[in-house]
């Protein structure tokens, strides 16, 4: 029998940036009995989650469900609209941009990987201008799509997806845009229609507040358009059975039936009007990321986004001094008070922590976790210029949440 070694008393602080805390209220409507997924009942239950992730998506068109992790939305999305050889324009803002690009050419995709040199595109956004160069010099329109990534989790930077799809046109290029907003959505403003995106891929653990098991490729006209002719190998991943099945609210294989009660459940949270909606959600997370911010800056330790124009509402990079092991100051903040934060992964392993604040949160919440982290920080050696945890009380007391957002249950 497995046995988690949780301490005694209270919740464990899980402020890594995704899978982030499930509410009480979605784990509850897990626990509902399942379905027969060819029943009435289960049809009524998938026209209303379509039709919820169509208005967190902001789309008109088809959001595709699959059982499975963003990983597997990415190869969907890959997989759907690219035959093998074709050429791809991929921008490395961080691990999960290296990930999506490593798996483009185990499908045996001829990927390009443009970004700014070294540890220094790890800080910075998708620089728009780079895109339009390199989509003007390919004349004969080789390159059939350009991916990036909106909010890249390990390194807390927010890229401008609108500037992207401006380049794409300003080149008069008719390379699809596909968008990895797997830890965006939910948290961060994000338009997929109005900013003409071809396919979103995301996934349920993020600022959906739902455990790892559900990802989705959200898509345009000219995307469902591009699938009829690719060529690369799918069965699984094929979007037109699912969009077909979908129609009435079915699937066409076995979904995870009770995941999709929690996403039911999440949905209207999320789109709750008497507490905002969307809006209020986005207007949520810029307050807390502003927080933490105002933390870290008293801390007098470095962001890792460089450029706050781009700063992530979702989770923020904490870079250590030299010498000082990221890492290690990490363990001893989750062996010391119970608190889980995000490590550096790739190029940024052992140099920085992320601290996520997402979904299921509050301003006590983070102010509690950044109180373990500013002791934690004490204990390693680390010298702080001041405290953090003051600097965020004196923000969240100067910033009051609007009246929406102090009253959502």
């Amino acid at each position: 029998m497995l046995t988690l070694d949780f301490h005694p008393t209270g919740r464990h602080f899980l402020q890594i940036p995704g899978p982030s805390p499930v509410p009480d209220r979605i784990l509850r409507a897990m626990s509902l009995p399942t379905i027969d997924h060819r029943g009435p009942e289960f049809g009524a239950l998938g026209l209303r989650v379509f039709k919820g992730l169509q208005q967190i998506f902001q789309t008109r068109h088809p959001v595709v469900i699959y059982p499975a992790s963003g990983t597997g939305a990415w190869e969907a999305a890959l997989s759907n609209t690219l035959s093998p050889g074709d050429h791809v324009l991929m921008y490395e803002t961080g691990h999960f941009a290296s990930l999506w690009n490593k798996m483009a050419t185990r499908l045996g995709v001829k990927t390009e990987f443009l970004g700014l040199p070294g540890i220094d595109g790890w800080r910075r956004g998708v620089q728009a201008g780079m895109v339009e160069e390199r989509l003007r010099a390919d004349t004969q329109h080789a390159i059939k799509a350009v991916c990036v990534v909106h909010n890249e989790t390990s390194t807390g930077v927010t890229s401008d997806i609108p500037a992207v799809r401006k380049a794409i046109d300003a080149a008069k290029h008719p390379a699809l845009l596909m968008v990895d907003t797997i830890s965006g959505l939910a948290c961060a403003d994000y338009r997929h229609d109005e900013w003409g995106v071809d396919v979103t891929i995301s996934g349920s653990q993020k600022g959906l507040m739902l455990p790892p098991g559900i990802s989705f490729n959200a898509l345009s006209p000219r995307a469902i358009e591009v699938s009829r002719g690719a060529k690369l190998p799918k069965s699984f991943w094929a979007w037109d059975e699912m969009i077909e099945t979908n129609k009435s609210g079915y699937f066409p294989y076995t979904p995870n039936t009770n995941l999709l009660y929690g996403l039911a459940e999440a949905c209207d949270m999320l789109l709750a009007q008497e507490h905002g909606g969307l809006p209020a959600v986005f207007a949520r997370h810029e307050r807390w990321g502003a927080g933490v911010r105002s933390a870290v800056k008293a801390w007098g330790l470095q962001i890792q986004c460089a450029d706050p124009s781009v700063y992530s509402p979702v989770l923020t990079g904490v870079v250590m001094p030299e010498g000082v092991d990221a890492d290690r100051v990490r363990k001893v903040i989750y062996e010391r008070f119970d608190c889980s934060l995000g490590t550096g992964l790739g190029k940024v392993k052992g140099r920085m922590f992320r601290i996520g604040h997402l979904g299921d949160c509050n301003d006590l919440t983070l102010v509690a976790a950044l109180g373990g982290c500013e002791m934690g920080l004490k204990l390693s050696g680390v010298k702080l210029a001041a405290s953090g945890v003051q600097a965020a009380m004196e923000y969240f007391a100067a910033h009051e949440a609007p009246t929406a957002l102090r009253t959502a249950g």
